[in-house]
């Protein structure tokens, strides 16, 4: 997102002002991120305090062993809501809190960061997809730099539109990735919940907690893959409308 605000700010000099519908759209994701982060917090902050008989390691570990995969690690890692799979070392990646903790909210994250491990076993096509954009998502993001960095020093995209073209390429390589996200983490809370259900792990009224923490995590996917979208397509009107 800092790349746009800042892309912008180049046409704010350039035209003496910012344009009030990307204002619109700007605010309107960052309130939306904003709401959606601080429930999530305040979730994951109630839900730890619900107790369960194992911690979130122990409950990755199980879920792992149950589906058969002995071939990834559980790790722990430093941060609050780090959590991660990491396909290309198969580690479970679950912040130092989740790790350590026995309660409803670890073993919904642990659960759910096994499910993207269940997912690379059976070859999920969603998430082989995603992967493999990575290094066209780093290299789209590393141009972005390029570009703001070059505007920065004069030669802005509002002054070409070929150049603004390119932004708006790159931006569609970022926004598509943010896209194709959303099967993948939907798919690995699906998977986490059916198999906290069936492992009995939770009891039914905790299940329905862990799928309420895993819905408000997955909103955060939501709400960047809407703002990115939308920012894509203001873009895509600038580009379009331009004329040299």
């Amino acid at each position: 997102m800092h790349f746009a605000t800042d892309i912008l700010a180049q046409y704010a000099q350039q035209t003496g002002g910012f344009p009030l519908l990307y204002i619109v759209i700007l605010g309107a994701t960052m309130i939306a991120s904003m709401l959606i982060s601080g429930m999530l917090k305040s979730r994951f902050r109630e839900y730890s305090n619900i107790p369960i008989n194992l911690t979130g390691a122990q409950v990755a570990e199980m879920m792992l062993r149950q589906n058969g995969i002995d071939d990834v690690k559980v790790m722990s890692v430093p941060g609050q809501l780090t959590d991660h799979y990491d396909p290309t070392k198969k580690t479970v990646n679950l912040s130092e809190p989740v790790y350590h903790m026995n309660s409803v909210a670890a073993a919904a994250v642990a659960a759910h960061e096994c499910g993207h491990a269940l997912q690379h076993k059976q070859a999920y096509a969603w998430l082989g997809f995603r992967s493999k954009m990575v290094p066209a998502v780093e290299l789209s993001s590393k141009m972005l730099n390029f570009i703001m960095i070059a505007g920065l020093l004069g030669i802005g995209v509002w002054q070409s539109s070929t150049l603004l073209w390119v932004w708006v390429a790159l931006f569609g390589v970022t926004t598509l990735f943010t896209l194709v996200t959303l099967p993948v983490e939907f798919d690995a809370s699906k998977r986490a919940l059916v198999w906290l259900e069936r492992s009995g792990v939770a009891a039914s009224m905790e299940h329905e907690k862990a799928k309420n923490a895993l819905f408000w995590a997955a909103m955060t996917y939501v709400a960047a893959a809407v703002g990115s979208v939308a920012q894509l397509l203001y873009f895509l009107m600038l580009a379009l409308g331009r004329r040299d």
